[in-house]
């Protein structure tokens, strides 16, 4: 199992329609092409041997290896260091816009910047999943691997008359080469699929202008953010890994760039978030609009917008919980049987099995969202007010039935307290908006549920024995879900009650900072295993405290939380007892309440001074 490198142990880059991971000792072990939720062309990530990947990496037997970004872009920079030289990847995909295309460039740049340096480079894709194995097709400029209708064209980056560096051989359909470097030589290829042409020679002049513009546009959109508090890197850091994992053609967020990553190791907890879920995309629009990306945040607010005019939700409301990046629903789940998976951690799912749930939360975030953004001057159109009213009266009666919750259990339906504190949110922000508009609303009907929804949880979600607000009605359950009750409104952050809610988390549900989401044990969610914490947990803990007044232990908390980043400042969903991240990577979810958490902390610790 040493062979599968630690989640963490990955950077990512993109072109914002599809994206890849970059191990720390220059695999390319993860992409995905054209979409972000494609099939696979390298896959190495869940089955080291079946997957796929695309490595450069020194031929010396050991050498040390550090990862970074260019400052303020999303170009990655892995650097090999031996006694006898120092060397450099640089990876980089640049950015292709709003029209979608299945034409997509990754640049590998290799650099000798001591000494000297050997580097061994292997091709190997394997497409779909690594169900359709390629033929390879070498040409005197470079190289095509080919099957089925997928392509994948291997471009040399250098000059007509440079020296010939690199040496090479195939081995079964992958394509193997050596490269050999003295200190300032540098050598590259690119790969790009659905090229428009035969591989060909890419100049020095041309990689120069694709570097010097993909840096030009990230610094540019970087340069966007007014947020100028604490912890201003690592919020910097989120936001471009939030752009990365945004599929500009429909503005919706992926949960996650990955497919199968376990939530414990050996477990079945295995899940593809490769998806647009309405939580994520409501979330988004807080965090951006926080840090002064407004542009984004109206991108997510139309494809929410489009989402409430399909009503595509059928039997289980009419929003699905979960889409395709460009909005579609088929989400069907299918298990991969010839991939072992992570550290063989199987099945390794595609789809997702819970796109169909019921979870009411959801239509109170993206209420919660376009109220916060039109108080932000982004108004909702005509139709879109008149969707969101369809949406509303369906709600108005459904919203008092079991569900599956914010978690995607799998054990059952509950009446879980979260979704009726959303409920709420939904209705209440509802009038709001009615009110400051002076659109129409059956205000009346609305107010009278808000009410209703409200005396129903402050005497059903209580739980006077455990003195705590309750996972779902007739448990004795804590779920840190409901740390989220005095950010929407619902309750005061010094409320006697909230404050014995949140002193019981703390001693059940948090461990030396770490927060899990709930107890397995003491409420069965269908699933074997147990799992790591939550790190989207443990910032809505931050949240939580500092609302709370309790900054000084907002900050350590948070200033321990930073410290289970990667080296690139990039979070998975979970952190395990030893700090070892599990699940998908890198998780929307968590760098989404990173940016919340360190906003609202930050405005309290000022307040203080």
């Amino acid at each position: 199992m040493d062979d599968y490198p630690m989640i963490e142990n990955h950077g990512l880059i993109g072109d914002l329609q599809t994206a890849a991971l970059v191990t720390t000792d220059g695999t390319v072990d993860w992409f995905c092409c054209p979409r972000i939720d494609s099939p696979s062309v390298f896959g190495a990530l869940l089955d080291k041997r079946k997957g796929g990947h695309c490595t450069v990496r020194p031929a010396h037997a050991t050498y040390a290896t550090k990862q970074l970004y260019l400052p303020d872009t999303a170009v990655l920079v892995t650097r090999f260091m031996t006694a006898a030289g120092a060397g450099e990847v640089l990876d980089f995909m640049p950015v292709t816009g709003a029209t979608a295309t299945p034409r997509h460039r990754l640049f590998r740049m290799v650099r000798c910047v001591r000494g000297s340096m050997t580097f061994h480079v292997e091709i190997a894709p394997r497409f779909d999943y690594g169900r359709k194995p390629p033929e390879l097709h070498i040409t005197e400029r470079g190289a095509v691997f080919a099957s089925d209708g997928h392509e994948l064209t291997v471009h040399p980056v250098r000059e007509p008359d440079d020296e010939r560096l690199m040496t090479g051989l195939t081995d079964e359909g992958d394509l193997r080469l050596s490269l050999t470097l003295r200190a300032g030589q540098e050598r590259g290829f690119v790969l790009e699929s659905a090229a428009d042409g035969p591989p060909r020679h890419i100049r020095l002049a041309e990689f120069q202008e694709l570097f010097d513009h993909t840096i030009r546009f990230w610094r540019s959109w970087l340069g966007q953010s007014t947020y100028t508090g604490r912890w201003r890197e690592m919020l910097e850091r989120s936001a471009v890994t939030l752009k990365l994992m945004t599929y500009a053609p429909s503005g919706g967020l992926v949960a996650a760039p990955t497919a199968g990553l376990p939530e414990q190791l050996g477990g079945e907890r295995n899940w593809d978030y490769r998806f647009t879920w309405v939580r994520d995309a409501a979330f988004s629009i807080y965090a951006l609009l926080g840090m002064g990306f407004t542009e984004e945040a109206r991108a997510f607010m139309v494809w929410l917008a489009d989402r409430a005019e399909e009503k595509a939700g059928g039997d289980t409301g009419p929003l699905n919980i979960m889409y395709r990046v460009d909005g579609s629903s088929d989400l069907e789940e299918e298990i991969l049987d010839h991939w072992e998976g992570y550290e063989r951690s199987a099945p390794v799912r595609i789809g997702n099995g819970a796109a169909t749930q019921l979870q009411l939360d959801i239509y109170g975030e993206a209420m919660d969202s376009i109220s916060f953004a039109h108080r932000h001057g982004m108004f909702l159109a005509h139709r879109g007010w008149r969707s969101l009213l369809t949406i509303l009266d369906w709600l108005t009666d459904h919203w008092d039935q079991a569900e599956e919750g914010v978690w995607e259990t799998r054990g059952g339906r509950q009446h879980f307290t979260y979704g009726r504190v959303m409920s709420w949110v939904a209705f209440d922000r509802a009038l709001r908006l009615a009110q400051d508009s002076g659109w129409p609303a059956t205000a009346a009907l609305w107010s009278t549920t808000r009410d209703k929804i409200y005396e129903q949880i402050w005497t059903k979600g209580w739980n006077e024995k455990r003195e705590a607000f309750v996972q779902h009605y007739g448990s004795d359950v804590l779920d840190s879900s409901l740390l989220r009750m005095p950010t929407v409104g619902f309750v005061t952050p010094e409320d006697p009650m909230w404050i014995s809610t949140l002193d019981a988390m703390e001693e059940e549900l948090v461990s030396d900072s770490l927060v899990y989401r709930y107890n397995p044990d003491a409420s069965p969610d269908g699933l074997r295993g147990s799992e790591g914490t939550f790190s989207l947990c443990t910032f809505l803990y931050v949240d939580a405290l500092a609302r709370a007044g309790r900054t000084d232990k907002a900050r350590l908390v948070l200033e321990k939380m930073l410290g289970y980043a990667n080296h690139l400042g990039l979070y998975s969903e979970e952190i395990d007892p030893t700090g070892r991240q599990l699940g998908n990577f890198p998780q929307a979810f968590t760098h989404l309440a990173l940016i919340d958490a360190a906003i609202t902390l930050d405005a309290a610790l000022n307040k203080a001074r």
